[in-house]
């Protein structure tokens, strides 16, 4: 299965990769759902896109394990030996009067929304929130703290998600979308802008040079995993934008991290420059946002001709909750997989945030297979992915018996690595090209703490 739906991807999306070897089998985490066969199709594409990018007939290996593995790895890391919280306190799910409701509160501000949302005080605890949506429908807290600004979704079931206006738009995407931008070929106006990476060196990735935008999961880990190949990834942040912790590390392995006030003029203009270098634009913000602010796929596409540009959004572009904030566990509520995971009394979520990571790595590759369209033919590409048209994705893999699956040992996949942060304990990147695993060549950087720009 996974060697067939790998060959799929990389038909749809007009590449040829080599052929995969891939060891081990579902189940390998408990649930009913496919994991592993999802985590080693999403991982094995990246893989063998970054095989085909590297030249020299190099082969591609993934093993489900530890593909499933690297799908929770924020679990496994650690700073000087003590785990990071990955979640609020009033995040969560809550039971509300005809179901169930989550709130996602990791950010202060979508905590203040949702308090705000159901009628208390900022200073309340959780169990203010539990009184207040034990008395409410779970779609009216749901659509409450939406329209406040927070993030939050109702539980549905897998056939209430499908007769829903935003699940018939999501099935009308590809899971990875591929359009072609313009018609501009390397090298027709000169200079930087035009600038062609190198392949076929030590690396597959080197000479590639991506601007990333993203935060929390599924955009950080597209941009890792670049990394992990070679890619020269610079991550664009702000003082004033918030991040998790934790997960804001655990993510930055093998990148650089710079500051930008996108609001102003000088941080604009900054950030015009390092497009006009950069090969692959990765950016996870709602739809619309970076374009109000002039860095829209046209817009990098004038200022660079030939870049290849990464939209990860939660429920994708188009239809009524395009420009809905979402994250992996909300997705999962929406969709009707924390529905169907357990008995239908209460939510039973997947064992890691697979659509997060699924999303990561197909965005991942995604780019990679841009990269090679547009050296064959030009062309500056858009790649498009969506968390609920992973959903969908893994929805249609089938499923397992898999419900007791007993949880794997990785302790052979740990490594360790020291840092401004302390000694950092972590999970190597999964897969190998050519027999040689992938890796992060610097420890994650403080945030901000490089120049804004190319090196």
């Amino acid at each position: 299965m996974v060697e067939e739906r790998i060959r799929e991807l990389a038909a749809q999306l007009g590449v040829e990769l080599p052929p995969v070897r891939v060891t081990g089998d579902d189940p390998v985490l408990p649930s009913v759902f496919r994991v592993g066969g999802a985590a080693a199709v999403a991982v094995g594409a990246a893989t063998a896109a970054a095989a085909a990018f590297g030249g020299g007939g190099r082969a591609a290996a993934v093993d489900v394990r530890e593909a499933a593995a690297a799908f929770r790895d924020e679990r496994h890391f650690r700073i000087d030996g003590v785990a990071g919280e990955l979640w609020a306190p009033l995040s969560g799910d809550y039971r509300a009067a005809d179901g169930w409701v989550r709130l996602h509160c990791n950010f202060d501000h979508h905590r203040d929304a949702a308090l705000a949302a159901l009628g208390l005080p900022l200073a309340a605890g959780r169990d203010a929130v539990v009184r207040a949506c034990a008395g409410r429908a779970a779609v009216e807290v749901e659509e409450s703290v939406t329209t406040a600004g927070g993030c939050a979704a109702a539980m549905r079931s897998r056939a209430e998600w499908h007769e829903h206006p935003q699940a018939r738009e999501v099935a009308t995407a590809p899971l990875v979308g591929l359009t072609r931008l313009g018609d501009t070929r390397l090298g027709d106006s000169g200079g930087a802008r035009t600038r062609a990476p190198r392949r076929g060196g030590g690396r597959p990735l080197e000479g590639v040079r991506v601007l990333d935008l993203t935060r929390v999961i599924a955009g950080p880990v597209a941009t890792r995993t670049l990394a992990a190949h070679g890619a020269q990834v610079l991550r664009v942040g702000a003082g004033h934008l918030p991040e998790v912790p934790g997960l804001v590390i655990g993510t930055a392995f093998g990148k650089r991290s710079c500051h930008l006030d996108l609001r102003t003029a000088a941080g604009s203009a900054a950030l015009r420059d390092l497009v006009a270098g950069a090969d692959v634009f990765v950016q996870s913000y709602r739809p619309g946002a970076l374009r109000s602010l002039g860095f829209g796929p046209g817009e990098l596409a004038a200022i660079r001709p030939g870049i290849v540009c990464v939209d990860v959004s939660a429920y994708g572009g188009r239809g009524p909750w395009a420009l809905r904030r979402g994250f992996d566990s909300l997705v999962q509520m929406a969709c009707g997989i924390a529905h169907e995971g357990g008995d239908g009394s209460r939510p039973h979520p997947l064992p890691a945030q697979v659509l997060d990571h699924a999303t990561g790595y197909l965005a991942a590759f995604g780019a990679m297979a841009a990269l090679l369209r547009r050296s064959a033919e030009g062309g500056s590409w858009r790649v498009e992915l969506s968390l609920a048209g992973t959903a969908r994705w893994l929805d249609g893999l089938g499923r397992v018996d898999g419900a007791a699956t007993p949880e794997p040992d990785v302790t052979d996949l740990i490594e360790e690595m020291d840092s401004a942060f302390g000694r950092l304990t972590y999970l190597r990147p999964p897969g190998t090209v050519g027999g040689v695993s992938p890796y992060w060549s610097s420890p994650p950087p403080q945030n901000g703490e490089h120049p804004p720009a190319w090196w």
